[in-house]
């Protein structure tokens, strides 16, 4: 049997919201919201956060272990690493990678890049190559073989901080899968940088009333006040962006 655990990277020190992990969402620490909605997900074993050894997750830590949640702790910069080393502590055969600025994902989401991975007999998939989804949704999943070889070989500080750059490398000789959406929605913004973000996102969960809801549900919702995403425009994957930037190279 496949083990599939998904990783929740996360840490206080963001540079656009610091914070933003622990802020509240609907009475809860945004992170913890994050992780009951992703253990929604059929084909998921196991829900993990991994954070830093650094002091400044301290506090990401003692959340998760006040409300009973699963955390791994490693290296603050090297996430890479850190990914690695948590998918062998939690056995996992198949890693799902989310990121914490991502409160709304949708588990059936989830589901479906697992399965297009599975059905591909791809090392990775995602639905963000290329984005066809709202910002905010994005999944990545990739085998256990895979990821050990991504910290292996990956050199530049960008792979090592962002996890999959090495393994969506033409490259690198691996298999891709991708999931599409069945229309255009990648120019909504649903994560959380920037604290205009946090308001948007507030104010959709609140208008929705209940914490399951699937992305259709917010794409009405959306519909019927599209002005609300006018307030938070920003460029999507700025992080991936600044990074490769300061390597010279492009998003």
């Amino acid at each position: 049997m496949t083990r599939t655990v998904a990783l929740i990277q996360a840490r206080m020190s963001s540079t656009r919201l610091p914070g933003k992990a622990l802020a509240d969402l609907a009475g809860q620490p945004l992170l913890v919201y994050m992780v009951h909605r992703a253990r929604r997900a059929q084909l998921l074993d196991e829900v993990v956060v991994v954070t830093s050894t650094d002091a400044s997750d301290d506090p990401i830590a003692a959340v998760l272990a006040q409300t009973g949640l699963p955390v791994y702790r490693g290296d603050l910069h090297d996430v890479l690493q850190r990914y690695a080393t948590a998918a062998a502590a939690s056995q996992a055969d198949e890693i799902v990678r989310l990121t914490g600025d991502c409160p709304l994902i949708d588990p059936q989401l989830i589901d479906e890049v697992v399965a297009a991975r599975r059905s591909a007999g791809a090392d990775y998939a995602t639905n963000t190559a290329p984005p066809s989804f709202p910002d905010g949704l994005d999944v990545e999943c990739f085998t256990r073989a895979t990821l050990d070889r991504a910290a292996r070989h990956a050199a530049l500080p960008s792979e090592r901080e962002h996890v999959t750059p090495w393994m969506r490398s033409a490259d690198n000789g691996c298999v891709h899968a991708n999931v599409q959406a069945i229309a255009d929605f990648s120019g909504l913004r649903l994560t959380v940088d920037y604290a205009d973000d946090l308001d948007v996102v507030r104010e959709l969960v609140a208008t929705l009333g209940r914490p399951h809801f699937d992305l259709y549900d917010m794409l009405r919702a959306i519909a019927q006040a599209p002005d609300r995403l006018q307030r938070n425009a920003h460029a999507r994957n700025e992080g991936l962006a600044k990074s490769l930037a300061q390597e010279g190279g492009q998003a």
